[in-house]
């Protein structure tokens, strides 16, 4: 089957939920890049939404629409309270990590170790059906530490598949629990594409959307071939015009955006108003460092919005003199 022949759906693209970078801030900035990429907050853990700062964990723009609240928790009664806290604040679905590595993480009995406790996974997405009428979906590895045989994974889906999960994000590497840091869980593990390609094949009613790796658009088109949709994190991170083309590739809508200068001037608005509340600047500008990644004049870009003098007390006049600094290395 070819990607154009593919029943187009709105995950078929998404943007990987992470840790201290997918905030509020940079969602808004990435939704100035692509109007249908599938948006992911950063993980949650259910303690900081049902005894925290509610407005601070789940306030979001309108224009953030398509938008995943991922939760981190492994207890089904806390997860089905969150759940429909995330229905009432209008998220489009409740995502749950069993991804990540990190032993902080582990100490909390949730991410990546609940792989080795399916019916307690079951048990937790059954409670956030039953609390919520938005999507449940679950992000997860192919296997945990030694554990590389496929019939792990392919079990694990088919017990959280008869709880009613009909979407699995997966991340085509083992998550290592011990003795690698969550960076080299990106790293070293070895991709195992044809995994995830097979659950699709076992599980052919269900949406598999495939992570891990991606980083250019040539590779997604790739991966479309076998799956329903691919989940991009640190490229669209690091090099966010990247976002640009994700619309006509892989919507068949709209056009990209004119220019890089364009996408700047778009969050002017926002921008303004967020620095009227009292907003540091740097809290939005760190989100916007690599939006001239191979461009030249990229570097100084770089450098004035991450410079903590200039940052302090700054407004929208040093991203304008920023992209003044683009202007001149502009042939």
């Amino acid at each position: 089957m070819t990607e154009s022949a593919m029943t187009p759906n709105r995950r078929r693209f998404c943007v990987a939920p992470m840790l201290d970078w997918t905030d509020r801030f940079y969602r808004r900035f990435a939704r100035e890049l692509s109007r249908h990429a599938f948006l992911y907050t950063e993980m949650v853990n259910t303690g900081a939404i049902l005894h925290g700062d509610q407005q601070r964990h789940l306030r979001f723009d309108d224009v953030e629409h398509p938008l995943a609240l991922q939760l981190g928790g492994s207890h089904p009664g806390d997860l089905a309270r969150c759940a429909k806290i995330a229905e009432g604040w209008g998220y489009d679905e409740v995502n749950l990590n069993v991804g990540c590595p990190s032993e902080r993480v582990q100490s909390g009995s949730f991410g990546a170790c609940l792989m080795l406790e399916p019916d307690l996974v079951a048990d937790c997405v059954r409670a956030m059906r039953d609390a919520c009428q938005i999507d449940v979906t679950i992000k997860h590895r192919i296997g945990i530490d030694q554990v590389e045989n496929y019939a792990f994974v392919r079990d694990f889906i088919a017990r959280i598949a008869e709880a009613g999960c009909e979407t699995f994000i997966v991340h085509a590497r083992n998550a290592i629990l011990k003795g690698l840091s969550p960076k080299e869980n990106r790293e070293i593990p070895p991709l195992k594409y044809h995994y995830v390609h097979q659950l699709k094949q076992d599980f052919p009613q269900l949406e598999i959307i495939i992570n891990g790796g991606l980083t250019t658009h040539e590779l997604c088109s790739e991966q479309l071939q076998h799956v329903d949709g691919v989940m991009v994190g640190r490229e669209a991170y690091h090099n966010p015009w990247f976002l640009s083309e994700v619309d006509t590739r892989y919507y068949g809508e709209g056009a990209a955006p004119a220019n890089r200068h364009d996408v700047m001037l778009a969050m002017r608005e926002f921008i303004e108003a967020e620095l009227s509340d009292g907003l540091p600047l740097r809290l939005i500008a760190r989100h916007v460092l690599g939006l001239f990644h191979g461009v030249r004049g990229g570097r100084q870009w770089r450098r004035m919005l991450s410079d903590a003098t200039l940052l302090k007390n700054a407004g929208w006049q040093l991203i304008e003199a920023a992209l003044a600094e683009i202007d001149r290395e502009l042939p």
